[in-house]
């Protein structure tokens, strides 16, 4: 009898966590993922002629979750070398803005059928793909060298149409849009920015370069947990290179050493130099 007491109170307890996950939103609201590691809107820009390491440490420019959380790279020192870890910012977004930014996402056409949009006119340009789970389902919107539609007189380009075209300057406008959201959210709705602190680290381990300039040769900094050379799986970024994930009490003895590094520093392990990049992972990430 206890028994199927526990079992009944485990299966409402799992019945109202998945209910409060998956609540509807306010009347006339756009239905999301409510979990802390679920995404919502998500802005990534990639691709076109950049080095292995550098497309790597990528990291997308707007990242929503259910929670409200909104995670976004700081501001990029002009230094070289930069840092070896790039910095995050979180803040938070009121359901009140999430539903002012989800009814602007789908004014400009994210919540419809997935598509790219291409702009054949330019060479080497990265993509931009705007990722959204609302309404119940996922909406996947590519758009190659966006912003360039700006620039154009007379017209799109042969093989884009003006359909096609009004689509980029729409995109383009929500775009900016994001960038400004205390300028057009109700106010209140967006929180105060603090640092992220990844709970997990991507390192793509490359075999030891020397410094193209020897003014620019960096202090020895030894790798702090079990030997590099079997570290990860290998990856075809680079010759050579292998890619693992640190988390737990790894990345609490690995951050402290990566965020006094730089891009050049030379990591030292079982008598080896090598060349280490750093990605933080974001909630709904994994692996490499």
């Amino acid at each position: 009898m206890r028994t199927r007491h526990l079992i009944a109170a485990l299966a409402a307890a799992l019945l109202a966590a998945a209910c409060g996950r998956l609540r509807p939103p306010a009347e006339g609201g756009i239905p999301h993922p409510t979990g802390p590691d679920d995404l919502v809107l998500r802005v990534a820009t990639g691709g076109g002629f950049v080095p292995p390491a550098y497309a790597f440490r990528e990291l997308p420019s707007f990242s929503l979750y259910g929670d409200g959380r909104l995670i976004q790279p700081g501001a990029t020192v002009e230094i070289y070398p930069g840092p070896a870890l790039p910095g995050l910012y979180v803040t938070r977004i009121s359901e009140e803005g999430v539903q002012a930014i989800l009814a602007r996402a789908r004014e400009a056409g994210l919540l419809g059928p997935d598509r790219r949009l291409d702009w054949p006119v330019v060479t080497d340009a990265p993509w931009t793909t705007f990722t959204v789970a609302a309404g119940g389902a996922s909406h996947v919107v590519s758009a190659y060298a966006l912003g360039f539609e700006e620039a154009t007189d007379g017209g799109p380009p042969p093989g884009v149409t003006d359909e096609e075209a009004t689509a980029r300057r729409e995109l383009a406008a929500f775009l900016r849009a994001l960038g400004d959201l205390r300028g057009w959210l109700p106010a209140g709705a967006v929180g105060p920015e603090e640092p992220y602190e990844p709970l997990a680290l991507r390192v793509l381990v490359e075999p030891w370069r020397e410094a193209p300039d020897p003014a620019l040769a960096q202090p020895e900094v030894a790798w702090p947990l079990g030997p590099l050379a079997g570290f990860g799986e290998p990856s075809g970024l680079a010759p050579g290179a292998r890619c693992g994930v640190v988390e737990g009490s790894d990345l609490r003895a690995l951050l402290p050493l990566a965020e006094r590094a730089n891009e050049l520093t030379s990591w030292t392990s079982g008598g080896e130099r090598y060349l280490l990049t750093f990605r933080p992972l974001l909630p709904d990430e994994s692996g490499c």
